[in-house]
């Protein structure tokens, strides 16, 4: 089996991104959105982080966290959130005899993307790819249409203006 190397940093920002086992035509993600918001109110009281930037895809997630000052495990947290939401999600998906073998069910990839982020232009960098998403998959025209997505609060503080992130 393949050893990925994680590096566990406390108070450090990381940007990730984390998928649906099966994304073709696959909306689970809004669909129980509901579900999923729980899900990180869930982690977050028992392994605190800061959400910094979110949007919430059909089929995947992107979001930046901030660890606290003592704690860099965010495998753990990710583990506990994808766990609870698969707990609150009637099963009836397609599971592989790996997945069968280890009881486990066939929503979430195993694996997840990291990246840690470096300075506030990469920061910066990324809270607009998070918030671009939605326009670049062809779901709306203008950011500020995805309902699913901290581009509002970041409207709200006046970080950005309502027609950022306007397609053509």
């Amino acid at each position: 089996m393949t050893e990925y190397r994680r590096f566990y940093i406390p108070k450090a920002s990381w940007f990730f991104t984390v998928n649906l086992a099966q994304r073709k035509n696959n909306r689970l993600l809004i669909e129980q959105i509901d579900v999923l918001s729980q899900a990180f109110r869930y982690v977050e009281t028992r392994k605190p982080f800061y959400m910094n930037a979110v949007v919430i895809m059909p089929d995947h997630l992107y979001c930046i966290w901030i660890l606290p000052p003592d704690d860099g495990d965010y495998s753990t947290r990710w583990n506990l959130l994808k766990g609870y939401f698969s707990r609150q999600i009637d099963s009836g998906e397609r599971i592989s005899k790996s997945r069968q073998k280890r009881r486990e069910r066939g929503i979430w990839q195993r694996r997840f993307w990291a990246h840690l982020i470096e300075d506030q232009e990469d920061l910066n960098r990324h809270i607009d790819y998070i918030h671009w998403n939605p326009v670049k998959h062809d779901y709306v025209k203008k950011v500020v249409d995805w309902p699913y997505s901290s581009f509002h609060h970041y409207v709200k503080q006046g970080i950005y203006s309502n027609d950022w992130g306007v397609n053509g």
